[in-house]
């Protein structure tokens, strides 16, 4: 049943893939997650919102625990790293979402957490380099270099993330179900080919 699909969506910075997430939940009638899924982090777990909004979507293993310890003197976290306790708390969050079913999740590699779910459908949203810095310097107001900029820094973290947490690579095709590109098709049209897959997918 179409309501009891997982949707998880990757995207490329500036390609539209919140949009495109936003948009599919609306008119699937499914719960979206994105920003929403770090509160939902926060409430069942001991981690505050503001150390999950620093480690969204980074790699570990990196100087963050150093510096987070430093700017959260008085969280007092015993055995596993902060960083570790981050990844921890967003896997069980995600896999809770994942038994429910009924949603759209965006980012935070959770394609391969709920990777043994037989509802999940996964997507990569991807446009070209012009559609993504018109979209960043009219979102942004900024200038096309420093949405070049913004581009390669957002894309390099999520590709780290995503292929440290992971046993694919960000972006490789072969990684998801579907890739879409969003300067193709426009955000509407993207939506509509997303749907019309799992059409297809459900009638199986």
């Amino acid at each position: 049943m179409a309501g009891r699909d997982i949707i998880t969506i990757g995207r490329q910075f500036g390609s539209g893939g919140h949009e495109v997430g936003r948009r599919l939940a609306a008119e699937l009638g499914l719960t979206l997650y994105d920003k929403e899924l770090l509160k939902m982090v926060a409430q069942e777990s001991n981690i505050c919102e503001q150390v999950l909004e620093d480690y969204d979507e980074k790699p570990t293993g990196s100087l963050l625990y150093s510096i987070m310890m430093d700017i959260y003197p008085s969280m007092n976290y015993v055995g596993n790293t902060l960083q570790q306790q981050v990844v921890q708390a967003q896997y069980d969050t995600i896999m809770k979402i994942g038994q429910k079913g009924g949603c759209v999740i965006v980012g935070r590699a959770a394609d391969y957490i709920l990777r043994d779910n037989p509802r999940l459908t996964s997507v990569f949203i991807h446009a070209s380099d012009e559609f993504r810095i018109k979209r960043i310097t009219e979102y942004e107001h900024i200038s096309d270099d420093k949405a070049r900029d913004m581009i390669a820094k957002a894309d390099k973290k999520r590709a780290s993330f995503y292929n440290f947490q992971t046993e694919k690579r960000w972006g490789h095709a072969a990684s998801y179900n579907l890739s879409v590109d969003t300067s193709q098709l426009g955000i509407d049209g993207c939506v509509t080919l997303i749907r019309r897959y799992l059409e297809l997918k459900n009638a199986r």
